[in-house]
């Protein structure tokens, strides 16, 4: 099973079909979750308990659409090391900063036409040492009202910090 496929599959035990899921139920995704990526085909120098850490990436992209999709630009930025140090490289060039980065966000995606629906395509993700990995993937931004659909790539570095993984590094084109 491709790992294309086993983000569709968390993507669809993740996003909720009426209010918030109960705590059984996330439970049960998780061991779903898990139960698929482990009968995908890992990279035999990759330790066993990487796909624990692609599995949360992948889930802290699902929650990233939701919440982009929600109109919830903080929720988007969850996924974010919040720290001056965060640096992201976009179309108009680097800006560091978690704050910086937000109000980029907010004055490039004002309206809800302009936000439109978020899609991430994960392509891969791969150690970089321990606490660090490389995500590349595509995203698409479907908006009405007349404007354009946008589209491009990503280039993600994920940083294992205080127990979890945030991203340090975006480079989105």
């Amino acid at each position: 099973m491709g790992f294309r496929v086993q983000i569709e599959a968390v993507k669809s035990i993740f996003i909720p079909r009426k209010g918030h899921p109960s705590i059984v139920f996330m439970a049960w995704a998780m061991a779903c979750a898990h139960l698929i990526g482990c009968a995908s085909h890992s990279d035999p120098q990759e330790s066993p308990s990487f796909e624990a850490d692609r599995l949360r990436m992948s889930q802290r992209m699902v929650e990233q659409e939701m919440a982009w999709n929600a109109g919830d630009l903080e929720g988007f930025m969850d996924a974010y090391w919040r720290s001056d140090s965060l640096l992201f490289v976009g179309s108009r060039g680097p800006s560091r900063g978690w704050q910086t980065t937000l109000d980029n966000y907010r004055k490039g995606y004002a309206t809800p036409e302009e936000m439109g629906q978020l899609t991430f395509g994960i392509q891969n993700i791969e150690p970089a040492g321990p606490d660090h990995a490389l995500m590349l993937g595509s995203w698409q931004l479907n908006r009405s009202g007349g404007l354009d659909t946008l589209a491009g790539w990503f280039s993600l570095v994920w940083q294992r910090r205080d127990g979890d993984w945030v991203i340090v590094r975006d480079h989105s084109s």
